[in-house]
């Protein structure tokens, strides 16, 4: 092999690595896995008030994401986001971050979140549970510079049972 072959072969090589880990770091977040620190003792409430997230990376390498926001919706009004900053996880284990929930709406949040978690409880219906809705997006720039989320959907239900998981991959 002569020198300009090995040059084109290592500038190939320094083009390509950072579009391949990009690429990885987004399929990662969307196999990424997480639930409650302690999914036994999960409420909205508990989020409401701050709170720690277990992320569990089933893949063979690291996996990380800028930011990840579970937004909470109640008839289409934003109530709040619990937004968790950086973190990489490492390939075949768990790692817990923490929350801080951001609202605008403080009040109205409190309320549809205690009575959103007396209904999950067994009580009695008194807001639309099918008007409740969970959007998290996870933020994971491509080489650090271009925008790229991957977005999720939840209905109540479907969220508290992820949050609530006893098993995860990593488990």
């Amino acid at each position: 092999m002569n020198k300009y072959s090995i040059i084109t072969a290592i500038a190939i090589a320094i083009i390509v690595i950072p579009f391949i880990h990009s690429g990885l770091s987004i399929y990662g977040v969307q196999q990424l896995e997480y639930r409650w620190h302690d999914p036994v003792n999960f409420s909205l409430f508990a989020m409401l008030n701050h709170g720690e997230v277990e992320f569990c990376n089933p893949m063979p390498f690291w996996t990380s994401f800028q930011k990840l926001e579970m937004a909470t919706f109640y008839e289409g009004n934003h109530l709040g986001s619990l937004v968790i900053d950086p973190v990489t996880v490492n390939p075949f284990t768990s790692t817990i971050q923490n929350g801080v929930f951001i609202s605008q709406e403080l009040t109205a949040a409190q309320h549809v979140f205690m009575t959103m978690d007396f209904e999950l409880d067994g009580g009695d219906i008194r807001l639309d549970p099918n008007q409740f809705i969970i959007i998290t997006s996870a933020e994971t720039p491509i080489l650090g510079l271009i925008p790229y989320s991957t977005t999720s959907q939840y209905d109540i239900v479907d969220f508290d049972d992820k949050m609530k998981s006893l098993d995860l991959s990593c488990n």
